[in-house]
């Protein structure tokens, strides 16, 4: 049934159902971008009613734009949310900064790399804006994980036919696979440093975080792990 509706989007909005699919997916909503992506390539394969080149880049470009518009969300009002219920699930202001701290040093990674990854690919770009990583920074490696994304699925797709599908399962699979064990990893390092990772985050912010500097001096001036 979905194949059936995806099929019919694509053969009646073409382009359009690429990028809006592809951008909503990147801004939060749970739709399956990648899928159309794939089915898209497909299509411009088979019927070649759709130029593989524009498929590739019209999913490029919504993937930049939806990831920004999450970003901003992200900023903007789950920011404003951490700070006002954080306390709620034990995440107070120490904790809110040792959680700016690393998305600072180590964002760009969970950018890039979470574009390939289902989860992350939906909500990568909102948990950054609402650690405030540095926009600028942000969109480097945002714009090269959604170029190189859409160029290997959309590409992939186009020269390997349905095989592409065998393909995306496994990258997927292994994706979460590999997320799941960060996370776990990352979960365990946090709990035994949690002390070093306060002290280090206070130095990088120090004071209440609506006085903490932010903006291009205080990029320059916080080292970056990426």
């Amino acid at each position: 049934m979905l194949a059936v509706t995806i099929d019919h989007l694509l053969q009646t909005y073409g382009y359009l159902a690429v990028f809006l699919a592809v951008a909503a997916e990147s801004f939060g909503v749970p739709l399956p971008g990648e899928t159309i992506l794939i089915a898209a390539a497909l299509y411009a394969g088979h019927s070649h009613r759709l130029d593989i080149v524009w498929v590739v880049v019209v999913a490029s470009a919504a993937a930049i734009i939806g990831d920004n518009i999450g970003y901003l969300v992200g900023r903007v009002g789950g920011y404003r949310l951490l700070r006002r219920y954080g306390r709620y699930v034990r995440m107070d202001e120490a904790k809110i900064k040792v959680g700016r701290y690393l998305f600072h040093r180590h964002g760009g990674k969970v950018v890039l790399f979470g574009r390939f990854v289902s989860v992350l690919r939906t909500y990568a770009a909102f948990l950054a804006g609402t650690n405030k990583m540095y926009w600028r920074r942000f969109l480097v490696f945002n714009a090269v994980g959604g170029i190189l994304w859409a160029t290997l699925f959309g590409v992939g797709a186009y020269v390997l036919g349905d095989a592409i599908h065998r393909v995306g399962t496994i990258v997927t699979y292994v994706g979460i696979a590999l997320a799941s064990l960060a996370v776990v990893a990352g979960i365990i390092l946090f709990r035994r440093r949690m002390g070093t990772l306060e002290l280090r985050a206070e130095q990088a912010f120090p004071g209440p975080l609506e006085t903490a500097p932010t903006g291009d001096h205080e990029e320059r001036a916080t080292p970056s792990g990426d």
